[in-house]
Order: C-alpha cells, then structure tokens, then sequence
C-alpha cells in the first residue's frame, strides 16, 4: 500500500467560472488557472501521482503546454488513473478538503463525489469530499483563493493466474 498527499490553491477572479470536483458552482468569483483550475481536483491528482511516485500534475500537464488551456480538470484526471492503472495500482480511497470561505459548498459535495469516483472508476463510497472555511483568516478567509488539500490510499494490483493476468 501507498499513500499520497496533494495540495493546490487559486486565486479567484472576476471572469472565470467556479468549477470544483467538476461542479460548476454559482459565484461571482472563479478561480484563475491555465487549465479550468478545479483546485479540488489537482489536489487529488496530485496526492494519486505522489502516492505512485509518477511526479506531479506540473510534469503531467504542464501550463506552459497550449493543449491544456482549458482543459477539463475531469478528463485529466482520467487520464491519471489510466496512468496509475498502467502502472499497475488501483485507488483504495481518496479523501480530500476544500478551503474556501465562500460560497457553501455542501450542496454540491454529492456531486463532486459522483464525478470524482467515475472519473477514477472506483465506487462512490471510495471517494470522501469536505468542506470548511478558515474563520475568515488568511487568503481564504479573505476570499482571495480556495486551497485544496487531498489524501489517498493506492494497492499494487496482485497477479493471481498463471499467464499473469492482473485483477
């Protein structure tokens, strides 16, 4: 077993959408990033890659590369757990807290849960996602970004038959 941990923050801005756990969420505030800049999922992404020692999401998906202005935070993570699956691990769970003064993110968790746990393809009880605010201190507090912090649990998956076959 392994365990990885991934953190990320953005800044938020006027003009940009508020997309977390791949949950468009109504705010007058966005979160400015190359990509959608779903903070809570490059957490994630980072903490899968950290826990298999395959580098980060910088190296992965760097912002320098045009490819990925935009991208879809949900199809990169994908990506990363094809990527741990080629290497042969598997998810045992994720665990990951949102920072984020404003707005109430408990209406939208269910489904953040629902779009992390298919984009990874585990189940749905394999996949916990909080949320909580600092008091108003710091730059979350004072609304100027939402950080993200997640934890994770991967397995070697055991070859079990004779042509070696993974499960």
């Amino acid at each position: 077993m392994r365990i990885g941990h991934g953190y990320d923050v953005h800044k938020l801005v006027e003009g940009r959408k508020l997309i977390l756990g791949g949950v468009e969420i109504p705010h007058s505030l966005g979160l400015l990033g190359h990509s959608d800049a779903d903070v809570l999922v490059h957490a994630i992404m980072d903490s899968l890659l950290g826990a298999a020692a395959l580098g980060d999401i910088g190296g992965l998906f760097p912002d320098t590369d045009p490819a990925y202005k935009g991208a879809d935070s949900m199809v990169l993570l994908s990506e990363v757990c094809r990527l741990l699956h080629e290497h042969g691990y598997r998810i045992g769970n994720i665990d990951a807290a949102v920072i984020a003064q404003k707005p109430k993110l408990k209406p939208y968790i269910a489904q953040m849960k629902d779009n992390i746990a298919a984009a990874c393809g585990i189940d749905n009880d394999c996949v916990n996602v909080k949320a909580t605010t600092e008091e108003n201190l710091g730059f979350t507090g004072r609304m100027e970004g939402i950080s993200a912090h997640s934890v994770c649990l991967i397995e070697k998956r055991s070859t079990n038959n004779e042509s070696g076959e993974s499960d």
